[in-house]
């Protein structure tokens, strides 16, 4: 598998290794597309140029899982941490070794199960704007789109083998976008165009899932004799969970940007379809679980560390600009998010090995035309936090989210950090 990789990051400048370069290409990521998918080309350059022999590597922001699964294909034992729980499922089922056989029988049980069920499923746990006839005229599925779907998720549930769950469930989630109304960008949930007059039915359902599961299989049993197999998953809060992790000897992440946009809303529709929520409670919760980088949700922001030259001139503008940003909490919640890296940082440097390196990708932000340098300001707090900044690099630019004017580039850098 370390073939794999060099080839994928031969010739290739770290300016092509932005969020998302390469990860496709990553055994096992198909299963469901993440447009904000990490590097695994930067996971392999991290693991090959690290001041330490890395034998494990953590990554607090599991997300897709790149990470983990780059690091189990170059032979590393990989720790990583998610709150979302869909994500984290999601992880593990790609983390996992699996017997073909075993899975291909529950297949069919799955299969006989949706096939025997009338499709008569109590929804109304459900948001009212996820089923026909939803609100306003808009929905996200079709009735009996929505009803198939409920017959998988019941049917999968049923298995005796909780792994198994997993491994169906992640599949299922994989392609319900794809069946819904709607598509998921930076800009949030938005309906297709014309969605009105190209309607899903249930036998897309059973293709897609059929498709999939057949395409996992087949990468499943490719790719069985991974370098390394085992993995530490942790679920919860990383902010709260880190101590409890293993010692590693390096980090590669990439933690939310502070672009007031909440992440948990991108798979809003797979933590309700698949009942990882229940109720508003429960998402309310979950939104209030993740690092301070929006402002959906209230919450009480923490106050900015105050070693930072460049974090206090700017956390001065923002608050003395407040009447004119689109939501008077934005410079709370600036001040909040790097209160929360700086914790993270300081609980990351006591799991890291002597001279361990943390390889962190982050992203400007922009609000009231007040420039928020990430890479800097972490630059400026790592040694309060327990590190050297030995490398920062700016490999990317990104358009301002819609929230940020959406017209001025902002650099995405590579921050790496090594412990004192």
């Amino acid at each position: 598998m370390q073939i794999a990789f060099d080839q994928w990051t031969k010739g290739r400048k770290i300016n092509t290794l932005g969020t998302n370069a390469g990860a496709e290409k990553l055994p096992f990521q198909t299963w469901r597309h993440f447009k904000e998918a990490f590097a695994p080309e930067l996971v392999a350059r991290a693991v090959r140029e690290s001041h330490l022999p890395v034998r494990t590597c953590i990554d607090p922001f599991g997300g897709s899982g790149t990470t983990a699964l780059a690091c189990q294909f170059l032979g590393v034992d990989p720790i990583t941490m998610e709150v979302n729980p869909y994500l984290a499922d999601l992880i593990e089922a790609k983390l996992t070794a699996y017997d073909s056989t075993s899975l291909t029988h529950d297949l069919g049980l799955i299969i006989r199960t949706v096939r025997s069920t009338r499709g008569d499923h109590d929804l109304s746990w459900l948001p009212a704007t996820f089923v026909a006839p939803g609100v306003n005229n808009r929905w996200l599925f079709e009735y009996d789109v929505a009803q198939r779907i409920e017959s998988y998720r019941t049917a999968i549930a049923s298995l005796a083998n909780p792994t198994h769950q997993m491994f169906f469930r992640a599949i299922l989630g994989g392609f319900l976008i794809e069946v819904s109304n709607v598509l998921i960008s930076g800009k949030g949930r938005r309906y297709r165009q014309n969605w009105q007059l190209r309607k899903h039915s249930p036998e897309t359902v059973d293709q897609q899932f059929l498709n999939r599961v057949q395409k996992a299989l087949y990468e499943i049993a490719r790719y069985a004799s991974r370098p390394v197999s085992k993995y530490t998953l942790i679920r919860g809060d990383c902010r709260e969970t880190i101590t409890d992790a293993p010692m590693a000897d390096l980090a590669v992440f990439s933690p939310p940007y502070p672009n007031s946009f909440d992440y948990t809303d991108v798979y809003n529709v797979e933590l309700w379809a698949l009942g990882y929520l229940n109720d508003s409670a429960d998402n309310r919760s979950l939104r209030q679980s993740t690092l301070a980088s929006h402002v959906q949700i209230q919450r009480n922001y923490a106050p900015r560390p105050l070693e930072s030259a460049t974090l206090n001139d700017v956390s001065q503008k923002l608050h003395a600009s407040r009447e004119l940003l689109w939501s008077r909490w934005i410079p709370n919640m600036v001040d909040g998010y790097f209160a929360d890296m700086a914790g993270v940082m300081k609980s990351l440097a006591s799991r890291l090995n002597p001279q361990g390196e943390a390889w962190a990708v982050v992203g400007d932000s922009l609000y009231a035309n007040i420039h928020i340098p990430v890479a800097t300001i972490l630059a400026e707090l790592a040694p309060v936090c327990g590190f050297e900044a030995v490398h920062v690099e700016a490999f990317r630019s990104m358009r301002a989210s819609p929230q940020q004017g959406g017209k001025q580039e902002l650099a995405e850098s590579l921050v790496v950090f090594r412990k004192m």
